[in-house]
């Protein structure tokens, strides 16, 4: 995949293999001015008997007949004897080989064409731009770099595509300071002419910023690549950046817009907006997400996401929904914190009895993360009961965390003074029920 990723951006990079068959159309205006300062050699040509080797030759390249003309090719030179010729029989090699996807023999060709001392100058600036495209495709990050470097020396112009292609080569030697100076050049260059950075040098861009844990500048970036370049991969990276930068609002604005494009296709994705919500004090919407997703078949059923749908249920004081779904819960589990959810579901619901059952179920299990909250509500279901005396032991050991003490403490006391007052009303003959836990 890596390699793939390099053949494309070579391809994407360089408008064409510039040392591609040298019998071609003659170059554009544009072209010739690029090179007008070049200095230039007594223009050699090709002899009658190599040029008529070298049309054939282009006829099996133009049928894509590589085999063939891979081995015309290796018998011309008996034909093309001079060095300009030897020149443009390696320039049609290099060419071939590249086709054959025989990459390290097409470079090796490139750079006999290149070491010929009639080489046509333009050519060999061009070939070495090409050498470095292929040194790219077979990840020998050193070896492009190098040529690349060496290219920019002699070529007239190197234009904001060649620095990019250096920063690539740059960023995988781990030369990331220089890759980042490259590519800001390059983006810059053509920002300055009103014209719009491709894609991939934003891409790069955004990933030396974040390597360097620049989110804010990495949220820049990226809002650029999401006007200019729509893509919710992109939207949700955006998402990912604003939590790093604990901006969790923006995180879920740009979260819920990749839901509702219907874009968030896994269930990490789904439960995180979930969370999201939940954070954002917006349990409905957390509850909502949750139940589609399972019922889409997105969400697993499993006891840990079931417990959090019921969370959800329950922090939108909607007990009646959120009961089912933690009775379900708490049989794929035997985590205490769903007895501990089902307690103060029970709770609500005025189902005392088995708030104290799901309450004794959750201190016995464990793993209960306020356990006060949970003594606090088995106290609460027992007052409910009348049955005093347990209430008051289940709300000092709420007492115990700093956190409830003061509430315990308040309903020890209303339990110790309502309990007595039962018990003299009973003794009088009242007659009114004694603790209803049987």
């Amino acid at each position: 995949m890596k390699k793939l990723a390099w053949v494309v951006a070579a391809l994407v990079l360089a408008p064409h293999f510039a040392s591609a068959p040298a019998v071609r159309a003659a170059e554009d205006e544009e072209k010739e001015r690029r090179f007008e300062n070049v200095q230039t050699r007594q223009r050699h040509a090709v002899g009658q008997k190599c040029a008529k080797v070298l049309e054939g030759i282009q006829t099996m390249v133009e049928a894509q007949q590589w085999q063939a003309a891979r081995t015309a090719l290796e018998g011309a030179f008996a034909a093309c004897t001079t060095s300009y010729e030897k020149s443009q029989v390696y320039n049609f090699l290099g060419y071939v080989y590249y086709s054959l996807e025989r990459y390290r023999d097409a470079i090796g060709a490139y750079q006999k064409m290149i070491a010929e001392p009639d080489v046509d100058e333009r050519q060999a600036i061009n070939t070495r731009y090409t050498i470095a495209q292929l040194y790219l495709v077979i990840e020998d990050y050193a070896s492009a770099a190098r040529e690349l470097e060496a290219w920019m020396r002699i070529s007239p112009i190197v234009g904001p595509d060649a620095k990019v292609l250096l920063a690539q080569a740059y960023y995988q030697l781990d030369r990331k300071r220089d890759s980042l100076r490259l590519v800001e050049e390059a983006i810059a260059e053509v920002e300055a002419k009103g014209q719009l950075p491709k894609e991939g040098w934003w891409s790069l861009q955004r990933v030396l910023y974040y390597e360097r844990g620049d989110y804010a500048k990495v949220v820049e970036i990226l809002k650029k690549l999401i006007k200019h370049y729509p893509s919710f991969s992109y939207w949700r990276q955006l998402g990912g950046m604003y939590a790093e930068l604990n901006r969790e609002l923006d995180q879920l604005v740009v979260t819920d817009a990749v839901y509702l494009a219907g874009k968030l296709e896994t269930d990490k994705q789904l439960l995180s907006l979930a969370y999201l919500y939940l954070g954002a004090n917006a349990p409905y919407m957390a509850a909502r997400i949750i139940e589609k997703g399972m019922r889409e078949g997105t969400i697993p059923r499993n006891g840990e996401n079931l417990e959090l749908l019921g969370l959800a249920w329950q922090q939108a004081q909607d007990a009646k929904r959120a009961l089912p779904i933690l009775e379900e819960a708490a049989k794929l589990s035997s985590k205490g914190t769903i007895y501990a959810r089902l307690a103060g579901v029970y709770l609500d619901l005025d189902r005392n009895r088995e708030a104290v059952v799901a309450a004794r179920n959750a201190i016995r299990r464990g793993g209960v993360r306020r356990v006060d909250i949970t003594y606090m509500n088995l106290g609460n279901a027992l007052l409910n009961l009348h049955c005093y005396d347990q209430a008051i032991e289940a709300f000092r050991k709420a007492a115990e965390d700093k956190r409830s003490a003061r509430y315990a403490n308040q309903w020890i006391d209303y339990a110790k003074r309502e309990g007595e007052r039962r018990r003299k009303l009973i003794e009088a003959g009242a007659k009114i029920s004694a603790c209803q836990l049987a």
